[in-house]
């Protein structure tokens, strides 16, 4: 209140009208109807506070907000002195509580003061943060939000173009910036399950067209070409991160969702974030090319010395690239270990470090380009057991057009089911299968009674699953499973999605027993009609899907197989040979 309004019988102080909200539990300013409501005691004139039952001008006391003391109503000109309430003299208690009320004022609006400066500091750490990442706009190629509740695919790309400080002894003085490493993360929509796949550098692929933002904001479609290296798909022509997320669907038929790309300097910033990542080698390594220098056994390296790890090619293996390869896999286990360890998420300043390298490291798609939804997807990543992400490469083969080998291609026996079980959400770790609810009466298609095995009449269609696999299947329930009145009947002629198996009404027990053997859900049993085998006695049709996982595995398993490929897992340390 202000000195002048002090003398005049008609004002009120302010902190007789702060009441308590009984719907938010806040001590509210109440001011008459027509005054200005104002969420900070000020020196306004306010009218009388209304009364407990309603009845306006009433002078009964309101609630007394927290810090502020309660001076007695104010006497009416005329009005006989009131007479002091009996052990009370004038009005020192009140003074006296006053100003324990004004103390906790002082304390409340400091602590109030220094929560919101915090808030505010927060802020425009976060927007610091922001501006640290690098966006590109890669238009279609990429999903146009990040959704919390699906399985998602992160292209992750390492260029070897050369950036900033220290970077001068690496790669090609003159490079654009290839797709030098290149990882596609699927991770699971349940989150108990992820797959890194490698993808490598020397693969020959088909680079479709593509359309890129120029710098002046125009846009311009870069020409594809077929029979070159993955490598050329990023930097090359013009080519953005779009063009090499294109690429990768042409190449496995998986659509990435998202790219995060980053430079020589990722791996120097992000490992000394962390105070450095154990790596493990079987013999001591001094490669004069990487200037990589290790004794044999369980090292730590951090910043240059952690960049000459995953460069190297000449230490390990045929020293090649798909040697190289498996240790940059066992390198982000290890990183992936520390980055989730608790000597680093209870470490403020660990985390703050880590917050730094990363977003300075990235550029990413602009659907991922805040801070907010780059922490959302870490959160997500977090769920993933790190016993459940597996690494792998596409399976590949020397390119047979070439007499000195020094490209591969994709293997079409072993890289199909690889993709399809990426594509379809399956993992490679075996983990908790989460059972989904069908509806009553398709679950009861399970439910009574089964034949024998040996009385099972079955015909199997290929609709989408590899090359070879109905008459897999056929070996495997004929030789395996008993069911020996089986027959490889060929191409369905049209693509599946599901594994489903039709079957007449008199045929319910014999398909409940073949559903029990290979793990069909009722959703995949079809009541229908029979079909006549080659013996002319009437059988079911069994059509293998995009789903089939291969030859014995049950479909209903959480696992699929990966034969003949190389898997690792990244709770598992292992060393480099």
């Amino acid at each position: 209140m202000d000195a002048q309004g002090r003398g005049r019988a008609d004002d009120v102080d302010p902190a007789d009208q702060w009441v308590l909200n009984p719907n938010t539990g806040e001590y509210e300013l109440r001011l008459s109807p027509s005054a200005p409501q104002s969420g900070i005691p000020g020196p306004r004139r306010a009218a009388p506070s209304p009364s407990r039952t309603g009845a306006p001008g009433s002078r009964t006391t309101a609630p007394v907000a927290p810090g502020r003391d309660v001076p007695p109503p104010r006497r009416r000109r005329g009005a006989p002195p009131e007479e002091p309430l009996p052990g009370r003299r004038g009005r020192r208690p009140v003074k006296q509580k006053s100003k324990a009320k004004k103390a906790l004022l002082w304390t409340g609006g400091t602590m109030a003061f220094v929560l919101v400066a915090g808030a505010t500091t927060g802020y425009f750490y976060l927007k610091h943060l922001e501006g640290n990442v690098g966006t590109t706009d890669v238009g279609d190629a990429a999903a146009s939000n990040f959704s919390k509740d699906e399985a998602f695919n992160i292209l992750i790309i390492g260029t070897d173009k050369r950036t900033g400080e220290g970077n001068e002894g690496y790669g090609d003085a003159g490079s654009v910036g290839h797709a030098d490493t290149n990882i596609l993360l699927h991770v699971a929509k349940d989150r108990t399950n992820a797959t890194a796949l490698s993808i490598p550098r020397d693969l020959i692929v088909d680079i479709p067209d593509c359309q890129t933002k120029q710098e002046d904001g125009t846009e311009a479609v870069v020409a594809g070409q077929d029979g070159v290296r993955f490598n050329r798909s990023l930097g090359e022509r013009g080519r953005d991160a779009g063009c090499t997320m294109r690429t990768v669907e042409a190449a496995t038929g998986i659509k990435p969702d998202h790219f995060v790309m980053a430079d020589f300097n990722a791996v120097k910033t992000l490992t000394t974030a962390v105070d450095g990542v154990e790596v493990c080698v079987e013999n001591a390594v001094n490669d004069k090319k990487s200037k990589l220098v290790l004794p044999a056994g369980t090292s730590k390296v951090e910043g240059e010395q952690a960049l000459a790890f995953v460069r190297t090619r000449h230490a390990f293996g045929n020293e090649g690239d798909l040697d190289r390869i498996k240790v940059q896999q066992q390198f982000l286990g290890s990183l992936m270990r520390k980055m989730t360890s608790g000597d680093t998420l209870t470490s403020p300043t660990k985390l703050l470090k880590l917050a730094e390298a990363a977003t300075n490291a990235l550029t990413v798609d602009k659907a991922i380009g805040t801070v907010g939804t780059l922490k959302d997807i870490a959160l997500e990543l977090k769920k993933v057991p790190t016993k459940n992400i597996s690494f792998m490469t596409i399976p590949v083969v020397d390119n047979p057009a070439e007499t000195v080998k020094a490209t591969v291609v994709v293997d079409k026996t072993r890289a199909p089911a690889i993709f399809d079980a990426i594509a379809g959400d399956v993992s490679f770790t075996e983990v908790k299968a989460q059972e989904k609810k069908e509806k009553a009466e398709v679950a009861a298609r399970l439910k009574g009674t089964k034949s024998a095995a040996s009385d099972v009449r079955v015909r199997i269609l290929n609709g989408g699953a590899a090359g070879g696999s109905a008459q897999q299947q056929l070996s495997y329930l004929q030789t395996e499973a008993g069911v020996t009145k089986s027959e490889n009947a060929g191409n369905a002629g049209a693509t599946l999605a599901k594994t489903t198996l039709e079957y007449a009404p008199d045929q319910a027990a014999q398909a409940r027993r073949l559903a029990d053997i290979m793990g069909l859900s009722g959703s995949a049993m079809k009541p229908g009609k029979s079909v006549t085998n080659a013996q002319g006695l009437p059988a079911m049709t069994l059509t293998l899907g995009k789903d089939f996982k291969g030859a014995g595995v049950k479909l209903n398993s959480s696992t699929a197989a990966a034969p003949g490929v190389d898997k690792s897992t990244a709770d598992k340390a292992q060393c480099a040979s």
